[in-house]
C-alpha cells in the first residue's frame, strides 16, 4: 500500500529494466534454497518419527500442515495485491529462518518447525515461478528449469546425507545450518534486485475475489492436466522421501539408508542437461509418458516384493524417473499459462506441493490402518500409472519449436 505514493520511474528505474534477470539469477536462488531444503529433507521424517513415535501420527501431522500450506498458497495472489512480491519472497525466506530456529529447539517444536518451513517453501515457490514467467520466454522454460535443477544438484545430493549425519552428531546442527542458509538466501535475493517483477498496468476495476481465478483454471483442460501431472509426481517424491526411511527402520535396515539413497537419487540432477537433450530430441509428451510409466512400474514392484532390500532397490530405480519428470513434468502447465494470469496461475501451480502433501499422508494414514507401508507404495504406483494414461492426450509436438516442427514434418 505504502508504495502507491512512490513514482513508477523510481520503483522500476530504466537501468533496472535494462538489467533483465536471466535464468542464472533464478537458478542461483533455487540453488541456495535447495541448501536449506536438501539439508532438512531426510532430517524431518526421522525427527518427526522420533518425536511422535508412530508413522500414522507423522502422516496426520503432514496432512494438517498441508492444508494450512494449501490455504496460504491460494490466498497469496490476493496478498500480493497489497504486499509487493519482493517482500513476499523475503517473508518466505524468513520463515525458513524461523523453522530452523524452532527445529534446533527439538522435541515437539519440530512440528512447528516443519510448518514454518512448509509455508516458506510455498511462498518462495510461488514468487520465484512468477518471476520466471515474467522474464523467461515460453520456449526457454525447459532450459531454465534444467539450469535451476543443475544449480541445485549438489545441495539436493549432499544435503540429505549431510543433514542426517549432522543430526547424529548433535540434533540441532542441521537446523542451525539451514537457518544460516536462509540468511544467505535473503541477502542474495536483495543483491540480485529482482524487484516486483515486470511492470504491469494498474487495474481499472476493483480487485477480484482472491479465489476467482480458480474458475479460469478449471475452464482450461490443459492447465488441469498439467497440474495433475505435478501433483502425482510430487506424491511419488512423498512416497520415496518420507516413507522409505520409515520403511527401512521398521524392517531393520540401516537407519541412515533413506538419507543416503535420497542423496544418491538427487545426484541424478547433475545429468539433467543430458536428460534435457534427450527430451529435446523427442518431445515433452514422450518424456512425460516415459517418466510416469517407469516410475509407476518401480513403485508397484516395490509394493509386492517380500524382500525389503529388493523393494528399496526398486524404489531407488523409480526415483531416477521422478527426476526426469521434474524436468519435463511441469512444462505442460507452464507452457499453457496466459501472460495475463502469471501470478494467479503460479499460485495454482504451486498448490500441487500442498495437495500432494495432503493426499499422500492423508491416504497413507488410512492405508496404514489396514496395511503396512508397502500399501502406500502401491497406491503411489497406481496414481503414477493413471498419469501415464492421461499424458497420452498431450499434443505430440508439445515443446517443439515451430521451425523444428516443420523439419520433423518433412
Amino acid at each position: 500500500m505504502f508504495e502507491r505514493s512512490i513514482p513508477e520511474w523510481l520503483r522500476h528505474p530504466p537501468e533496472a529494466a535494462a538489467r533483465k534477470p536471466g535464468a542464472k539469477a533464478f537458478a542461483t536462488l533455487s540453488g541456495i534454497e535447495a541448501m536449506i531444503r536438501g539439508t532438512l529433507l531426510s532430517v524431518f521424517p526421522l525427527a518427526m518419527y522420533q518425536a511422535l513415535g508412530d508413522a500414522g501420527a507423522v502422516s496426520r501431522v503432514y496432512f494438517v500442515i498441508g492444508l494450512a500450506s494449501l490455504t496460504l498458497g491460494l490466498l497469496l495472489p490476493w496478498v500480493n495485491r497489497a504486499v509487493p512480491r519482493r517482500w513476499l519472497y523475503t517473508f518466505g525466506a524468513m520463515m525458513y529462518l524461523v523453522g530452523g530456529t524452532l527445529g534446533a529447539m527439538g522435541g515437539m517444536m519440530i512440528v512447528a518447525a516443519l510448518a514454518a518451513c512448509t509455508l516458506a517453501t510455498v511462498t518462495c515457490f510461488i514468487c520465484l515461478n512468477a518471476y520466471v514467467l515474467d522474464y523467461v520466454a515460453k520456449n526457454d522454460l525447459g532450459k531454465t528449469e534444467t539450469l535451476r535443477m543443475f544449480y541445485s544438484a549438489l545441495s539436493w545430493s549432499a544435503g540429505p546425507v549431510t543433514g542426517v549425519a549432522l543430526m547424529k552428531l548433535w540434533a540441532p546442527l542441521p537446523f542451525i545450518l539451514a537457518a544460516s542458509f536462509a540468511l544467505v538466501q535473503i541477502a542474495v535475493f536483495w543483491w540480485l534486485r529482482l524487484g516486483n517483477g515486470k511492470l504491469i498496468q494498474k487495474a481499472k476495476g476493483a480487485a477480484p475475489n482472491p479465489l476467482a481465478f480458480l474458475g479460469r483454471f478449471f475452464a482450461q483442460p490443459r492447465l488441469i492436466a498439467g497440474w495433475l501431472f505435478a501433483v502425482i509426481r510430487s506424491c511419488g517424491w512423498w512416497g520415496y522421501i518420507v516413507y522409505l526411511p520409515i520403511y527401512a527402520i521398521e524392517h531393520g535396515l540401516w537407519e541412515e539408508l533413506g538419507g543416503v539413497l535420497v542423496s544418491v537419487t538427487n545426484a541424478f540432477l547433475f545429468i539433467t542437461p543430458l536428460m534435457l537433450r534427450w527430451v529435446q530430441r523427442r518431445t515433452v509428451r514422450v518424456a512425460v509418458r516415459t517418466g510416469f510409466f517407469c516410475a509407476s512400474f518401480g513403485f508397484l514392484v516395490a509394493a509386492v516384493l517380500p524382500v525389503a532390500e529388493l523393494a528399496v532397490a526398486s524404489l531407488f530405480l523409480a526415483s531416477a524417473f521422478l527426476v526426469l519428470l521434474d524436468i519435463a513434468g511441469g512444462l505442460p502447465f507452464l507452457m499453457a499459462v496466459k501472460p495475463s494470469e502469471r501470478t494467479e496461475m503460479a499460485a495454482v501451480y504451486s498448490s500441487f506441493r500442498d495437495v500432494s502433501g495432503i493426499m499422500t499422508p492423508g491416504i497413507g494414514a488410512l492405508i496404514l490402518l489396514v496395511a503396512p507401508i508397502q500399501g502406500i507404495f502401491g497406491a503411489v504406483g497406481l496414481a503414477l500409472g493413471a498419469m501415464f494414461v492421461l499424458s497420452g492426450r498431450l499434443h505430440p509436438m508439445l515443446g517443439v519449436t515451430p521451425a523444428e516442427r516443420g523439419r520433423r514434418a518433412v
